[in-house]
C-alpha cells in the first residue's frame, strides 16, 4: 500500500505543472554560446550583485530587468531563486541574479556583455 501511494504521489508530483527548472536555453551569438531565457534574449549578471543578492533596482531595473521566476517555480541545480527587496522572485545561475539588457532586440543579442565593466552574458 506504501508503494502504491507513493507512485500517486510521483504521478500527481509530474503532472501538477510545477516548473523542474529554470526556464533557460543556450543560444549562439557573436561571443559564443550564452544562457538565453525562453523569448531566446541573453541572460546577464552583474558584478555588484553578491550571491542569492540583487542590488540592480530602480533605473538599473529598467534597463536591466531582473530574469523574474513565477510563483510556482522550482529551483534546480545551479539554478535557485532569490527574493528582491520587493518581496517578488529572480533566477540566479551559480548563486548570481540574472538580468536582460534593454538594448538587446532579438535572439543572440549579447550588445550588453562587459558594458562599464560590470556586466556579464552568462554562460551555460
Amino acid at each position: 500500500m506504501k508503494t502504491l501511494t507513493l507512485a500517486i504521489a510521483a504521478t500527481f508530483l509530474a503532472t501538477s505543472g510545477a516548473i523542474a527548472a529554470a526556464p533557460v536555453k543556450t543560444v549562439k551569438s557573436s561571443i559564443g554560446d550564452v544562457l538565453a531565457g525562453e523569448n531566446g534574449m541573453t541572460l546577464y549578471t552583474y558584478k555588484d550583485d553578491s550571491m542569492g543578492k540583487s542590488t540592480c533596482y530602480d533605473a538599473c531595473a529598467k534597463n536591466w530587468p531582473p530574469f523574474m521566476a513565477t510563483g510556482n517555480a522550482m529551483a534546480d541545480g545551479a539554478y535557485s531563486i532569490i527574493e528582491r527587496k520587493d518581496g517578488s522572485k529572480q533566477w540566479a545561475k551559480d548563486g548570481m541574479p540574472l538580468y536582460y539588457w534593454i538594448k538587446d532586440k532579438k535572439s543572440g543579442d549579447a550588445t550588453g556583455d562587459g558594458m562599464k565593466g560590470e556586466w556579464d552574458a552568462a554562460r551555460p
